[in-house]
């Protein structure tokens, strides 16, 4: 009796908190269909009275294409050499487990989920700025790869830690090498690991503001978050051109989600459950 009124009330808990989530998001895609003097006269959770898609032809023909496509070539410039690179270190990391010297590096790697961007964006704009990559989409990538590599090993590692140890021996026996292990062994049963760190680190990177910010001056090098300023006047914002915006911002990785959606779940759990 007791579990089944603390399911009751974890069901009504659950969707009290879908139903807080779905208002505001209701309120963008609303929004979006309405024009500025509809925005400040009708009620905000009211349906548009005459639909518009004014505001997404405002925001495609404001460089919308060019935006996007930036923020796809540091995305994609940021999560696969992460990724890459994170998954060869957590193999070597438990495949050389006792030694001194890999023992070290994983800490390295620990004590960098410490350092928030924050406090380092002022040696990382010195360093963009000695490497003359100041304004480039290259200098918004490179330290976009250092900060996503610490949380992808850790939880690389983890997965990587859990495939038996007889597996590997018995590939060894057959004569495969440790590349051979990595790419027929290693990277099969990690697939799902692979995918949560892909996609956790590819929404910080699509959504990164403070680097975009900082290491790039030009329009022609702006991604999306920033172009959201394109939509801001001297002394108004047009906001229901700015949710346009949004909801094709959010879009690709809201299908993203869908589609990696069991992978990301399974992920996030199993390297730290078993």
């Amino acid at each position: 009796m007791r579990l089944t009124r603390r399911n009751w009330l974890g069901g009504t808990a659950g969707w009290l908190w879908l139903v807080i989530v779905l208002i505001p998001l209701y309120w963008i895609v609303v929004t979006s269909f309405k024009d500025q003097a509809g925005f400040f006269t009708q009620n905000p959770f009211a349906l548009p009275a005459e639909p518009t898609f004014n505001n997404y032809k405002l925001v495609i023909e404001s460089d919308f294409p060019r935006y996007f496509l930036n923020s796809v070539i540091v995305t994609a410039g940021t999560i696969l050499p992460a990724v890459a690179i994170s998954f060869m270190a957590a193999y070597a990391i438990v495949r050389g487990a006792g030694g001194r010297f890999l023992a070290g590096v994983n800490g390295l790697f620990l004590m960098g989920l410490a350092i928030p961007l924050q406090a380092t964006i002022i040696p990382v704009y010195l360093l963009i700025i000695k490497m003359h990559l100041y304004d480039s989409l290259l200098a918004i990538i490179l330290p976009s790869i250092a900060f996503s590599i610490p949380l992808s090993v850790l939880v690389l590692t983890n997965f990587i830690r859990d495939v038996p140890k007889e597996l590997f021996e018995s590939m060894r026996v057959d004569g495969a090498t440790e590349w051979g292990m990595l790419r027929g062994l290693a990277l099969p049963l990690t697939r799902p690991a692979l995918v949560t760190v892909s996609i956790y680190n590819g929404l910080g990177v699509w959504n990164g503001f403070l680097l975009p910010l900082i290491l790039t001056q030009s329009p022609e090098k702006r991604t999306l978050p920033l172009a959201l300023w394109t939509f801001q006047g001297q002394y108004s914002v047009n906001v229901p051109a700015v949710l346009a915006s949004v909801v094709l911002t959010t879009l690709p990785i809201v299908i993203l989600y869908a589609i990696g959606r069991r992978q990301l779940l399974s992920g996030l759990t199993a390297g730290f459950s078993r």
